[in-house]
């Protein structure tokens, strides 16, 4: 603030924008400094050693209170020497905080956390994203929970090629015409133009199915259940959203065939169950179960069920997982017949079944906060952070040995695990720094936690604080591993039964979907009246449409009509904008 203020010259690491402890490769150009707050957001990003005098105690006090000027004040021009100078810079230099609010700019704010917490990062072909390690151990966990269910049930993995031939693409009529905008061809091989151009394969039904015919003779052969773990292409032009909406993403699909429809229904929902308990019991996210409407079902199904998932922050729903039930009607395209006990020939049943990478997105919108990503427990691949809290002339390496100890005795438990013994930050940017990654738990241990032989433990979901002694430690930290796990869950179905509203009138349902809520209305079952309600409300959030026929159904009382057409309704669905 002063007319001539002292000029400080901070040494930054031209790659990492760390402060650096050797001679500088990169001197910035002075910075003047407009406020107390303004100076530490700097000064927090430098080690305590480099701090002089100030001691563990002031790094902490003096980082939180960068953190929390940096989120009021972001945008806010400085005056006098400052020169304009927006907070958001400063923050960018120490890695503190999030600039987007959760409330305030969802899009800016869910982009943000995904490649601030390092699960994407952005690629050079628009709608492509680079999945790192955190992301992938996510994916790994849910499909090892998933592979050896499906073994279970006598589901055996297989692999099928990328690519598709035009003829085998085109062979069902209404399943390319639901999938054709989206499938992405070859049509050069170096600088020579192919013969006949080859499709990248949007889902594999026509890949697998002219095999099924092959290897399907008799009802011996049946039932005949593959799965593959793959990546698949759909080149989506609209909004591209890391995990959401990309053009390559990974995915499970799992495609049988059966001799009789009972066999394939049960199946269906068989597999819609698991995909529940992916959603509910891994990524602590709640879904409903439903039947999606005739508008809506797979290109060529005969039927498709879903779980449904709402993120309340947008007021838009979201297509978790489908289960479908095929019916007979590829079996018919891909001849896919049979010989029964009775030498008959009959046509088999099949089914096809899937979920993405799509999960982890939702995960991040349903838990992440302004702090940055929440990671459920169970699919965290650090679950626990340790981090030591030295102070100048304290027992540095007795601090040390403690919180190698204790991740020793926590990683035997089987809990994951990792000591941050990083030395060119003070622990309150580590905090912030795990916060930003999602660990789902954060044990701190200091000079006074040697003394009482105790640690401090601190939780990401609600930032709950408690000492627990060094000798129960484990037991503490799986009793607390599983709270956090369930909160997650139970406040996600708060946040989201709050956003459901039952509607039965036209002007009802207007009102609710303005206030971005789920609705559930009484329904005629009209695929005319569904194309009515999308136009209608058709607008720059996009139309209204039914997202699934919830298994769970309420009473539908003799004499109430459907909310948009007056004629009898039949049945209570979902209806929202999605994603």
């Amino acid at each position: 603030p002063n007319k001539n203020p002292p000029q400080l010259k901070i040494h930054l690491c031209p790659q990492t924008h760390n402060a650096l402890y050797h001679p500088p490769l990169l001197i910035l150009q002075p910075i003047f400094f407009s406020s107390p707050l303004h100076f530490a957001a700097a000064a927090a990003s430098l080690s305590p050693q480099q701090m002089g005098k100030n001691e563990e105690k002031e790094a902490k006090k003096e980082a939180n209170a960068a953190k929390k000027d940096a989120n009021e004040e972001k945008g806010v021009k400085k005056d006098g020497n400052a020169g304009g100078r927006k907070k958001k810079v400063v923050k960018k230099e120490t890695g503190l905080g999030m600039t987007y609010k959760k409330d305030e700019n969802f899009g800016e704010w869910y982009s943000e956390v995904v490649v601030n917490a390092e699960m994407i990062e952005y690629y050079d072909i628009s709608g492509c994203y680079i999945l790192r390690p955190l992301s992938m151990t996510i994916w790994e966990i849910m499909q090892s929970f998933f592979d050896a269910e499906i073994k279970k049930m006598k589901i055996q993995n297989c692999y099928f090629p990328l690519f598709v031939s035009p003829g085998v693409l085109q062979k069902e009529k209404d399943h390319i015409e639901g999938f054709a905008p989206e499938v992405a061809w070859v049509t050069k091989s170096g600088q020579s133009d192919l013969e006949v151009p080859i499709a990248i394969r949007p889902t594999s039904e026509t890949v697998m199915y002219p095999y099924y015919s092959k290897w399907i003779r008799s009802h011996r052969d049946l039932p005949l259940k593959y799965n593959q773990w793959c990546n698949v292409v759909r080149w989506e032009f609209s909004h591209p959203t890391p995990f959401i909406r990309s053009r390559e993403f990974l995915w499970q699909e799992g495609h049988t065939a059966f001799a009789t429809q009972a066999e394939a229904d049960t199946e269906v929902l068989q597999i819609l169950e698991l995909y529940r308990r992916i959603y509910e019991e891994y990524l602590a996210v709640p879904v409903i179960k439903g039947k999606k409407s005739e508008l809506e079902k797979f290109a060529g199904g005969y039927y498709t069920t879903s779980v449904e998932a709402f993120i309340p922050h947008t007021g838009r729903g979201i297509q978790g997982a489908t289960s479908h039930c095929l019916g007979q009607n590829f079996a018919k395209m891909f001849e896919i017949t049979f010989e029964n006990e009775t030498r008959e020939k009959s046509m088999v049943w099949q089914n096809s079944w899937a979920y993405s990478t799509r999960t982890i997105g939702v995960m991040v919108m349903v838990h992440g906060d302004d702090n940055g990503l929440v990671l459920p427990p169970k699919v965290a691949a650090i679950q626990v952070i340790v981090i030591p809290i030295p102070v100048k002339g304290g027992p540095e390496q007795e601090i040390h040995d403690a919180c190698e100890s204790t991740a020793v005795k926590l990683s035997e438990a089987g809990i994951r695990v990792e000591v941050d013994l990083r030395g060119n930050y003070p622990p309150g940017w580590k905090y912030s720094d795990w916060e930003m990654r999602g660990v789902p738990l954060r044990i701190e241990i200091g000079p006074k936690d040697i003394q009482n032989s105790q640690v401090r433990l601190v939780r990401r979901d609600n930032s709950e604080k408690m000492d627990v002694s060094m000798a129960d430690v484990v037991d503490k930290v799986e009793e607390i591993l599983a709270k956090i796990q369930q909160n997650l869950f139970d406040v996600a179905k708060q946040k989201r039964d709050e956003s459901i509203k039952v509607v039965r009138t036209w002007d009802e349902f207007s009102d609710a979907l303005a206030q971005k809520k789920l609705i559930l209305a009484p329904w005629c079952d009209e695929e005319e009246v569904e194309k009515d309600v999308k136009k209608r409300t058709k607008g720059e959030m996009g139309a209204a449409k039914t997202l699934c026929t919830p298994f769970d159904q309420p009473e539908l009382e003799e004499g109430t009509l459907c909310f948009a057409s007056g004629k009898p309704a039949k049945k209570w669905s979902y209806w929202g904008r999605s994603y």
